[in-house]
């Protein structure tokens, strides 16, 4: 399927306005209940990738690393904790500050519930 280069610049555009969802997700094993969290300014593509390094034995958090291959994938859940919306200040590109006290927040909140962290 040939596209047009009309209708090629029209989806690079369309892409360009597209924002991905950011937050704070949590990898989390379901036998010990311990939480691995990670914030992202693109969720779906941090949780593809952090998928993709556990599967591939290359995740940066060893000990992470070592009980998903000894207990394997279906020992654990990803799951999406909190989401944090764009600000209305179209400018504004670098949410770093927001998502690490998005971070902070949630390991004081699992933390007071008696949850480990990797």
């Amino acid at each position: 399927m040939q596209l047009s280069k009309e209708r090629k610049k029209e989806l690079q555009e369309q892409y360009k306005l597209m924002k991905p969802e950011m937050g704070i997700f949590a990898v989390i094993n379901k036998s010990s209940s311990k939480y691995y969290l990670q914030v992202t300014q693109n969720l779906k593509g941090m949780i593809n990738s952090t998928r993709f390094k556990l599967d591939g034995g290359m995740h940066p958090n060893k000990e992470l690393q070592k009980d998903w291959l000894e207990i394997g994938s279906d020992g654990f859940e990803i799951r999406v904790l909190e989401k944090i919306e764009y600000d209305e200040d179209e400018s504004k590109t670098d949410y770093t500050e927001e998502l690490e006290l998005l971070k902070m927040m949630w390991v004081d909140k699992l933390t007071g519930n008696g949850i480990t962290l990797y």
